[in-house]
């Protein structure tokens, strides 16, 4: 198999839209599919789902790796480490626009089923992400569109 075709865009693309966003004054984040991979706190997942703020002003250390994402961030007052496989990452998008990507993600091994999810306290920052068929999204929430 050729080298150039076993690279993967994704974690470029994912950079240059952080990028786009600290430019521009904009808050980036990020909607992470979790699995057994994802090093996130359970309680803070939705649906199978975590939204993340990976502003410079909300994490610490952020390192955006061609296969992970890591950073510290608190939450609830508790500083935790977060390593997120660039495979889970299912959108980038400014907060304030909701101007971004999505991304197609290929589901690993699922979360345990002895951890309930918590619902995550701010619903308005987070990302719904929808296919052209779907209808359409309410004003304050992005509109996303899949990239294969």
């Amino acid at each position: 198999m050729d080298v150039m075709s076993s690279v993967s865009t994704k974690p470029y693309l994912l950079r240059a839209l952080f990028d786009w966003c600290a430019d521009q004054g904009l808050t980036p984040y990020i909607a992470v599919v979790v699995d057994d991979r994802a090093g996130v706190p359970r309680q803070y997942v939705k649906d199978g789902q975590i939204i993340l703020n990976i502003g410079r002003e909300a994490v610490h250390q952020l390192v955006m790796g061609n296969e992970l994402i890591t950073c510290s961030a608190r939450f609830g007052g508790v500083a935790q480490e977060l390593t997120i496989p660039v495979e889970c990452v299912a959108a980038i998008y400014a907060r304030e626009n909701g101007h971004g990507m999505a991304f197609e993600v290929t589901p690993g091994q699922s979360v345990r089923a002895d951890v309930a999810p918590a619902t995550v306290v701010d619903r308005s920052e987070q990302a719904v992400l929808t296919t052209p068929a779907a209808d359409k999204p309410s004003p304050a929430k992005p509109h996303l569109r899949r990239i294969k």
